[in-house]
């Protein structure tokens, strides 16, 4: 495929690629970012080549992976079966999450605390629930163990169960007790904490009335 660069052409559907043509044909395509080295006229061995697409394999893995974070931050593990799933080889992939985490793109750390945090205010569960969601994300046993450390297991359970009492406050006590608990075995909680929850809560409903 040897040859000498004809013309470098924008793609009309894709501003960030650029299709390069030797000796009048097309030949490839490689990202703006790649194509700035590139010139016409000239030469480009079969090596050269070779370098070029694998130059634009990479920051096509980059950049992958980087819209892939811009809907919410995501562990290491998810990155790695993204990238693995849109058929990248490992080295690619490896290259790709050791620069997100020097760019502090990727921190399982940071990830694990913001993902507790987000529960804590939209939909509290319990500690081993939200282990269980962690590990599941590929975070590792110590980042889950320092996301969880501060939790209270009562207030989590008080906070899931706060929202339903507008919803259910025409319940009687056995059908809202019945309910409630339930909910709350949904969320992960042990009997005994969902137990203490549902009590305070009735209390809470017979007290405004």
């Amino acid at each position: 495929m040897a040859g000498t660069i004809t013309a470098l052409e924008i793609q009309k559907k894709n501003k960030e690629r650029v299709n390069v043509y030797l000796d009048e044909k097309y030949a490839f395509a490689v990202t703006v970012l790649v194509a700035a080295e590139l010139r016409k006229g000239q030469y480009l061995s079969d090596a050269e080549i070779e370098r070029l697409k694998d130059q634009d394999e990479r920051n096509k893995a980059y950049n992958r992976a980087i819209f892939y974070l811009g809907f919410r931050a995501r562990s290491r593990v998810e990155i790695e079966n993204y990238l693995r799933g849109k058929g990248y080889p490992a080295e690619v992939i490896a290259e790709t999450i050791e620069r997100l985490a020097r760019e502090n793109y990727l921190d399982d750390q940071a990830f694990a605390e913001a993902w507790v945090g987000e529960r804590e205010q939209f939909k509290p569960k319990s500690s081993k629930a939200l282990r269980y969601e962690l590990r599941q994300k590929g975070v590792d046993e110590a980042a889950i163990e320092t996301a969880l450390n501060d939790l209270d297991e009562d207030d989590l359970a008080w906070r899931a169960l706060e929202g339903k009492l507008r919803q259910w406050r025409q319940l009687d006590e056995p059908d809202f007790k019945k309910k409630a608990l339930a909910f709350l075995g949904r969320r992960g909680f042990d009997y005994h904490v969902a137990r203490n929850a549902v009590e305070r809560a009735w209390r809470s409903l017979t007290s405004d009335e």
